[in-house]
């Protein structure tokens, strides 16, 4: 048990296609809850999307390049994601691989969310 990660591509007729997952990046987890709240969301950040436009994944390749995601803690969400230099190193290379993919997404007019269960 622990904190999965996903984000899809949904094309106009609601097609889903995963295109980045993540196990227990605590502060990735943290970031995406900060933006759920700031555009309305309520309910427990548990199994639920978060659309992410634009100006997000410039924020978030930003945030990401200067290592400032939050550290974020939760019962099922691991240790700091950003902890040892390995682990740091692969989650820094699968978000910015994430946000390549999330500009084509958004730049063939399709929406990109994210998503995450505990």
């Amino acid at each position: 048990m622990g904190l999965d990660q996903y984000a899809h591509r949904v094309k106009e007729n609601g097609e889903r296609t995963e295109i980045a997952y993540w196990r227990k990046h605590n502060r990735l987890q943290g970031w995406m809850e900060s933006l759920y709240i700031k555009k309305g969301g309520t309910e427990q950040f548990n199994c639920v999307d978060v659309e992410i436009g634009w100006e997000d994944v410039i924020q978030l390749q930003e945030d990401v390049n200067n290592n400032c995601l939050p550290y974020t803690r939760g019962d099922f969400f691991g240790i700091d994601s950003y902890g040892d230099e390995d682990k740091m190193n692969w989650n820094l290379q699968a978000d910015l691989e994430f946000i390549d993919i999330a500009k084509l997404a958004l730049d063939c007019n399709d929406k990109v969310v994210y998503s995450s269960w505990w």
